[in-house]
């Protein structure tokens, strides 16, 4: 009897978790998002990547149109760390582990982008200093581009 009781609630959680996967598109539907970026902290970054990662398995990379809009300081999170000298950035956080981890966002349907603004102020040249930049990846000005965002419905986190 014992081993039945178990096996019922080792069963009923698994049923559990699982309906609870199958919801999540119910619970929350389509959403647009825009994810601000604009500090070089390579900790806070890496955390901002977490919340989207953890956003698109909440949600469902299906439901998602997900932006990250990039300006300032924040170009750091794809600045090659080789490239640092060369611009007016202290810090470039791209390094291999953040490349993965953005490809993995990538690959989900986030697109990232990156302010013009920025990349004249800082000195930075999009094709050689940062990680995996297309020039349709690059927006005229990153505030104005957050504010152009919500103007079409995109609810706007800064991590």
């Amino acid at each position: 009897m014992k081993n039945m009781n178990l096996w019922v609630a080792l069963l009923t959680g698994l049923a559990v978790l699982f309906t609870g996967s199958l919801n999540a598109g119910e619970r929350y539907g389509k959403q647009k998002v825009v994810y601000h970026i604009n500090y070089d902290d390579a900790k806070a970054q890496a955390g901002a990547l977490r919340n989207i990662q953890n956003h698109i398995n909440a949600v469902g990379a299906e439901n998602l149109d997900l932006k990250v809009v990039m300006h300032g300081k924040g170009l750091s999170l794809l600045l090659s760390p080789d490239a640092v000298e060369n611009t007016k950035l202290k810090y470039g956080n791209a390094t291999d582990e953040m490349q993965a981890r953005i490809a993995g966002l990538k690959d989900q349907g986030v697109g990232f982008q990156i302010c013009a603004n920025t990349l004249k102020g800082k000195k930075i040249d999009a094709g050689n200093d940062l990680y995996d930049v297309d020039e349709a990846d690059i927006v005229p000005s990153g505030v104005a581009e957050l504010s152009r965002l919500q103007a079409l419905g995109y609810t706007y986190i800064k991590p």
